[in-house]
This record gives structure tokens, sequence and C-alpha cells, in this order.
């Protein structure tokens, strides 16, 4: 699955989370949350979607790019 970028950082944001805060909370590295939010990361797993919006208290489905994307 994509993540959406864009949101999970608005969201953190939102929320007046730091990445170190987000990376702390997830058990994700933060380099790895970085990519994430700058959409570097094409493909990442349930788990770590599951585990980000579990911190951002938002649904998964949120933090998921449901664009189709054209050859």
């Amino acid at each position: 699955m994509k993540p959406n970028g864009r949101i999970i950082r608005a969201v953190r944001e939102a929320r007046k989370l730091s990445l170190r805060e987000l990376e702390a909370k997830s058990g994700l590295n933060r380099g790895y949350l970085s990519r994430l939010e700058r959409e570097q990361v094409k493909d990442c797993g349930s788990e770590q979607v599951r585990r980000v919006a579990e911190v951002l208290q938002v649904p998964e489905d949120l933090l998921i790019d449901t664009e189709e994307s054209t050859p």
C-alpha cells in the first residue's frame, strides 16, 4: 500500500507531534517516518500504517493514497 505522506505530516503537525515523538510512540525509525512524509516510500506494510494511525488517532485508510496511478 502507498502511504499519503502529505496527510501523515499534516495530521502529525496538527497533533503538535515532532518526528521524534512519533518515532518514540510508534516504534518506527525517524528516518523512515521522514521518508514516508516526503513520499519517498512507495510501498509500506499494513503494520507500519496501523502504528502511525494509532499514534495519530486517525483511521488507517486516511493515511493511504487511494489515487490510481496512470502508466
